[in-house]
């Protein structure tokens, strides 16, 4: 059996992943089922692609209901309250400058299940995450990326 290990979720990762379960469960799976149905009037089961998606697609959603049911059951959900702003820790806002570009990025440190670099929410068992964790205001960072070594400045930390 996996060993299984704590899942951090902010309030507002708490709520998307309750959505989500919640539309997979009513909304998809009636939907999947329907496919399923109205796919029998094609042919004959083995030689019915229809079928084999619509049933393609209900192992899916089932696989991931399972996956966020798991999610849920192992999460621990960051209260507010311990956030912090003296060094960044999950739920924390940082502000960072690149030191070499001189760009500046503020960044959302998240648990890994909430990770989503398109909205500035990284995770923080990524290697920008790592090297920012426990760092204060005016600690400069140092990751590892693939073009070399990236340098940012923390500048700020907030909730």
């Amino acid at each position: 059996m996996k060993a299984e290990r704590e899942v951090i979720l902010t309030a507002r990762g708490l709520k998307k992943i309750e959505e989500e379960l919640e539309q997979l469960r009513t909304v998809h799976r009636k939907r999947v089922a329907d496919r399923i149905r109205e796919s029998m009037h094609f042919g004959e089961m083995g030689e019915n692609s229809e079928f084999e998606d619509a049933k393609n697609e209900q192992a899916f959603v089932e696989g991931r209901i399972e996956e966020l049911r798991q999610i849920l059951a192992m999460a621990r959900v960051i209260d507010n309250e311990e956030v912090l702003t003296d060094s960044v820790g999950i739920g924390s806002v940082v502000k960072v400058r690149d030191l070499e570009t001189l760009d500046e990025w503020e960044w959302h440190i998240v648990g890994t299940v909430e990770a989503d670099p398109a909205e500035n929410r990284i995770s923080n068992e990524s290697p920008v995450g790592k090297a920012l964790m426990n760092r204060k205001v005016g600690d400069v960072a140092v990751v590892e990326i693939p073009a070399g070594v990236a340098k940012y400045e923390i500048l700020g930390i907030r909730k």
